[in-house]
């Protein structure tokens, strides 16, 4: 039986402000935003090429907004993904790695997998954290 996560519910204030974020800074693709009135509103994003969406919304969670914290996207090359969104406008961190001491600046030396990230807050504070898988995907 194969369990496949779809949709990710993000807590936020202001649906607009959060579809512009995610779709023009974040470059997630729009995937539909459908309202009920003005008691329901809900719009799904899908970062690029994952199988898994988010949806930000009205009427659609009960979570206050910021209060998803851990969220992660995996991406091949660390360092071109934080110039990409430092070039479209988002406020990142540097490169972090943990090591003997803890954590520790820049990229993983040996850029192992699961190794080297980042961390991004949306505008209500919803936080994510980015980091370097190089290897193959999993099926």
């Amino acid at each position: 039986m194969d369990w496949k996560l779809e949709l990710v519910v993000l807590p936020v204030t202001d649906v607009d402000r959060s579809k512009a974020f995610y779709s023009a800074r974040m470059g997630f693709t729009v995937d539909g935003d459908h309202g009920g009135g003005d008691d329901f509103r809900v719009v799904q994003l899908t970062p690029p090429g994952s199988a898994c969406s988010i949806a930000v919304g009205t009427g659609i969670t009960t979570a206050e907004p910021g209060s998803a914290k851990g969220l992660h996207l995996v991406v091949t090359d660390i360092e071109a993904a934080r110039d990409e969104l430092v070039g479209r406008g988002v406020e990142v961190s540097e490169p972090f790695h943990f090591g003997a001491q803890g954590r520790a600046d820049g990229v993983d030396p040996e850029r192992r997998d699961y190794g080297s990230f980042l961390t991004l807050d949306d505008p209500d504070g919803n936080v994510w954290l980015v980091q370097e898988v190089r290897r193959e995907p999993r099926p």
